[in-house]
């Protein structure tokens, strides 16, 4: 089973508890520094007995210049006191059996003296200052009306949602027109419910995509998993970061070699396009329709290329793949490859081979 169908199995069994590492959360958001001063930081699927999120934010409080940080939790997390052992045992914390909680901080001094500000002090904190931890009257889900009232209170939101809700979490975020930087799975690219929001330029991929590594519960039995220093992992590929806060790299141009020769390019019969099987093959001196695959995304610059479309059954449909083709083509087609479904992309090889693409995103250079 390869990294990709583990997730999609996962998606598909609803295994949501996906514990992001704190190398990872590091590497995309010391891209983002000048986007948090002052700002109102939600991270509203974090617990923090767990949640690097709630790690990364409350040790880095002061150097970001947050004005306040809120975590929630969903209750009967899996792996409590696993990340942050030092709220072990402490009368604040409810049982295993725990309730939904928030945790508010809008300060985080060196309590301690020793000249830095460190976990440690976020110990003090959350041990000896009143109003910091507190239940939620309800479970804790992001959908919540208490929930909901916190979002609207916060600038940014910053987390790894529930895989199995992204397309919800995603679209409460962009109607709520709130800013963001979540991690996802690069497949989501393609659900009908968020191309859009990239084509039109709503947001955009962040910095890092590519194979990433997960802390599970130890009741996740996948072949990508392994345990290291009593915890247990998954390591997943095509995970990204989604986000409508302005990137450097969102500006840098897919630098092309290739010149465009006909007789190295395919043209799908159902749509006036070229096939391109890698982002390395897009010509230089191309300026008609284009098929990509989805990993484009990551090297999309909106000042380069327009997105014209995707293709993928109706969705497909919809940008206008295969509405050339009558019913009786497209019933012979399918007859010459199973594979082939009006709207997906295919052309002819140079052996006359007809050929199904893999999911491909239709673009046109500027």
């Amino acid at each position: 089973m390869s990294k990709n169908d583990n997730l999609r199995v996962a998606k598909s069994e609803k295994q949501d508890e996906f514990y992001t590492q704190l190398v990872d959360i590091e590497k995309e958001l010391k891209h983002y520094k000048k986007h948090f001063k002052d700002k109102i930081v939600f991270c509203n699927c974090d617990d923090p007995y767990e949640s690097n999120f709630f790690k990364y934010f409350a040790m880095n409080f002061n150097y970001l210049g947050l004005k306040k940080l809120i975590c929630t939790c969903y209750d009967n997390s899996p792996i409590a006191y696993t990340q942050l052992s030092f709220l072990e045992n402490e009368k604040q914390i409810p049982n295993k059996n725990r309730k939904a909680y928030k945790i508010e901080i809008t300060e985080v001094e060196d309590y301690n003296k020793d000249g830095a500000v460190d976990l440690a002090d976020v110990e003090y904190l959350v041990r000896n200052k009143k109003n910091t931890l507190t239940l939620l009257k309800g479970d804790g889900d992001f959908r919540s009306e208490e929930c909901i009232e916190l979002l609207k209170q916060c600038d940014i939101v910053v987390t790894n949602p529930p895989f199995s809700l992204f397309r919800d979490y995603i679209v409460q975020l962009v109607e709520s027109n709130k800013k963001f930087i979540i991690l996802g799975n690069q497949n989501a690219i393609t659900y009908r419910e968020i191309f859009p929001y990239l084509k039109d330029n709503i947001f955009w991929l962040g910095y890092n995509a590519g194979a990433q590594t997960f802390e599970v519960p130890f009741h996740f039995e996948r072949s990508n998993t392994y345990v290291e220093n009593g915890k247990k992992y998954a390591k997943f590929g095509n995970i990204c970061w989604f986000t409508n806060l302005s990137t450097t790299k969102r500006n840098e141009s897919l630098i092309c070699y290739k010149n465009y020769s006909e007789n190295q390019y395919d043209e799908y019969i159902n749509f006036d396009a070229i096939d391109i099987s890698k982002i390395s093959d897009i010509p230089i001196d191309y300026y008609g329709a284009m098929g990509v695959p989805v990993t484009f995304m990551d090297k999309y610059n909106p000042e380069q290329f327009e997105i014209l479309g995707i293709d993928g059954g109706d969705m497909g449909v919809s940008y206008g793949v295969g509405v050339n083709l009558t019913k009786e083509e497209c019933n012979a087609l399918f007859k010459e490859h199973k594979g082939f479904r009006r709207g997906k992309l295919c052309y002819r090889d140079k052996n006359g081979e007809l050929q199904v693409c893999y999911r491909r995103i239709l673009i046109k250079r500027k």
